[in-house]
């Protein structure tokens, strides 16, 4: 039943049918394969450094953030707090200046940066040593090294007769690291609390304690009863609420995508039912030869069924490779692109992040798989309808 020396055009149809399968298949596994690294990768940085809750006090001070913290521990379904110290200021290293985000951590949460240094040792932040990680985007900013000493200007300073003078105190660089989130690298400067604390001129209080739960999705009902005890004196924003624009944009973004995606699997889809139709067409004298011997409609339904059904399983199964074949060198092939373009086509300052990510849901490629399969299984129903249907005795009867 294949198309013989003069029926080439079906042949080349059901071909492009096979190609235009395989890269709809293909674009689906690498766009959603993507979209998931980039949400997965951006929340595991996000929550990484932030953890999945920060419980905050108005006014910037919890006084009494040792019992807060205590309770905090002993609630069912957290994981780790920590106290925590943000505040945005100013700092300068020979004649430059930028606006960096100052945080005071525990040893314990510093010790957590150890994947990320590129340069230097965490061990040497250690209370009152005067010694500072920061960002590498941040260091290239300001043209600072591992060994330099940068200046960090808080402007509240302290009241003198003659007005707030700043307080600026040096501070030397002995690491640098790189989480991959360009807003963090670009701005982040990290010391010890206690530092953190002199510097501020805050005494022993705190600004904030950051969460971490046993899920991150049920991280409002963990935080439920914290929450309550806290009303009116500090408030908890969970990473839902923090990120919540950016992830329900990569959410809509990605169901808009896969909709997208799946019309050029149902023109794929058309063009096999278009080459059975053609196929029928060009076969009905052998399709009645065989109804007269004795062939049944189920054999032909199964004929042409079977037909459609092998295209569409050779275009998936070929999308498929190819799409874990990009996914494997997407790196290599993002900057090759780059050298041809001479475009920069992953901006961290736009993308959030330095690389670009991704990551396969095996759920996914089942779905993706079975919509390819399913149409292509859809689109043989027509074409074989109409092989079963035909009558030898009219085809036959001017033979």
């Amino acid at each position: 039943m294949l198309p013989g020396r003069g029926e080439a055009v079906i042949a080349l149809v059901a071909s492009i049918s096979i190609g235009v399968v395989m890269l709809s298949v293909a674009m689906l596994v690498i766009v959603m394969s993507v979209m998931n690294g980039f949400r997965a990768e951006l929340l595991d940085r996000i929550v990484g450094l932030n953890g999945h809750a920060i419980i905050q006090a108005y006014g910037g001070r919890l006084d009494d953030w040792e019992n807060v913290l205590a309770e905090v521990r002993e609630t069912e379904g957290v994981v780790r707090a920590s106290p925590l110290i943000e505040q945005p200021l100013l700092a300068t290293f020979n004649g430059r200046a930028e606006g960096v985000i100052v945080r005071g951590n525990t040893p314990e949460d510093i010790g957590r940066l150890s994947p990320d240094i590129i340069v230097g040792d965490l061990a040497t932040l250690q209370p009152d040593s005067g010694n500072v990680a920061i960002g590498s985007r941040l260091a290239a900013d300001l043209g600072a090294r591992v060994g330099d000493v940068i200046t960090v200007i808080n402007p509240q300073g302290r009241s003198t007769p003659f007005g707030t003078v700043p307080r600026q105190i040096g501070y030397t660089i002995t690491a640098i690291f790189e989480i991959g989130v360009y807003d963090y690298d670009q701005t982040f400067i990290v010391m010890p609390i206690p530092d953190a604390q002199t510097l501020l001129l805050i005494g022993d209080s705190i600004g904030m304690i950051e969460v971490k739960t046993e899920d991150a999705d049920r991280v409002g009902e963990i935080m439920g009863p914290i929450t309550e005890k806290l009303a009116g004196r500090a408030v908890v924003t969970d990473w839902k609420t923090i990120n919540r624009s950016l992830f329900e944009a990569l959410e809509v973004e990605r169901v808009a995508m896969f909709f997208a995606l799946s019309i050029i699997v149902l023109v794929a889809a058309f063009n096999i039912l278009s080459s059975l139709v053609m196929l029928v067409r060009s076969k009905t004298r052998d399709i009645a030869i065989l109804r007269t011997m004795g062939a049944t409609r189920k054999s032909l339904l199964k004929i042409f069924v079977t037909t459609g059904s092998v295209v569409g399983a050779i275009g998936t199964l070929a999308g498929l490779a190819l799409g874990f074949l990009v996914l494997f060198f997407r790196q290599p092939i993002i900057r090759g692109l780059e050298l041809v373009t001479g475009q920069n086509l992953w901006d961290p300052q736009i993308r959030f992040l330095t690389e670009l990510p991704a990551r396969t849901d095996p759920m996914e490629v089942l779905a993706i798989s079975a919509v390819a399969m399913g149409l292509s299984f859809l689109a043989t129903l027509y074409p074989a309808y109409r092989a079963a249907s035909t009558d030898p005795v009219e085809v036959l009867r001017y033979e």
